[in-house]
């Protein structure tokens, strides 16, 4: 059976736009939505029963409303609903299993709302098996101009991660733009003047590098145009900078949970945080 992309809501503007970018993306991917709402559990014991019963019925009305908005805009869409048992973490998490990728809202640049409020989000975000795309209210169409735009590292280059880039680009018919941030050596901060010379230096090995990387990649989906740039200092604040000409970014996290749980690493934090399109966390080991 194929898998449906799984969308969390909670009624905001911006779970809304979540569920329209995941109903543009399933018909790319020939797929349907499933929408699913998870809220807060308190105990029934302290909830009279009209409360447990009106809360009920306005998660019903609401994942209700926006299914039925989804199949006017997209007639043939298999938009499917479910209210899940357990609270947003865990039924989130659980849910996404079912599903391609799972799709959540988030709010204005640097702060996060509904199902990313407090550490919600950014705990399933780093706790599901499969990828997780953050969607803001405002620039969400799938047909947005613009490449896909993908952080890598030529040193620990990870498939799971370009591959999901070259897909979502072909699926798209846009190009495809890797970016790979060299950190200078801590000689290079002596003074700025110094900062184009190393890398100038070092850029040409680099791109070779890169094109190493990609020409498998290149060969595999011959139709994407693919492109790599190589920029000096933090990665993160490159993709950020890249975000105002894309039309979706790609970013990896690391699989494995860390002691204190899961941890999407800073580069990835940094781009969900600030970017003002669509950002992909694709989990790798």
């Amino acid at each position: 059976m194929t898998r449906s992309i799984v969308v969390g809501l909670d009624g905001t503007e911006q779970a809304n736009a979540a569920a329209q970018w995941a109903a543009e993306e399933a018909l790319l991917r020939g797929t349907g939505v499933l929408l699913v709402h998870a809220k807060e559990p308190v105990p029934e014991a302290v909830l009279p029963f009209t409360a447990r019963e009106s809360g009920e019925s306005w998660a019903e009305e609401m994942t209700a409303r926006t299914a039925g908005a989804l199949r006017e805009r997209h007639p043939g869409l298999s938009v499917t609903t479910r209210l899940l048992p357990a609270g947003p973490v865990p039924g989130l998490v659980a849910a996404a299993e079912e599903g391609e990728l799972l799709v959540l809202g988030s709010r204005a640049l640097g702060s996060v709302a509904g199902y990313l409020l407090g550490s919600v989000g950014l705990t399933v975000a780093g706790a599901v098996a499969r990828p997780v795309v953050l969607v803001r209210a405002g620039r969400t169409a799938i047909g947005l101009q613009g490449p896909v735009v993908v952080g890598t590292d030529v040193r620990q280059p990870v498939d799971a991660v370009l591959g999901f880039a070259f897909e979502e680009a072909a699926r798209r018919r846009s190009p495809l733009r890797v970016v790979y941030a060299q950190q200078l050596p801590l000689y290079a901060g002596v003074g700025p003047a110094m900062v184009p010379d190393v890398l100038l230096a070092m850029a040409p090995e680099i791109r070779r590098s890169l094109d190493e990387l990609l020409d498998p990649w290149r060969a595999k989906y011959p139709d994407v145009e693919a492109d790599a740039r190589v920029a000096a200092g933090s990665a993160g604040l490159e993709l950020v900078d890249e975000a105002g000409e894309a039309a979706l970014m790609v970013v990896g996290r690391r699989a494995r949970h860390a002691v204190l749980g899961p941890h999407i690493g800073s580069v990835a934090h940094a781009v969900l945080h600030h970017s003002p399109v669509p950002v992909a966390l694709v989990p790798h080991d």
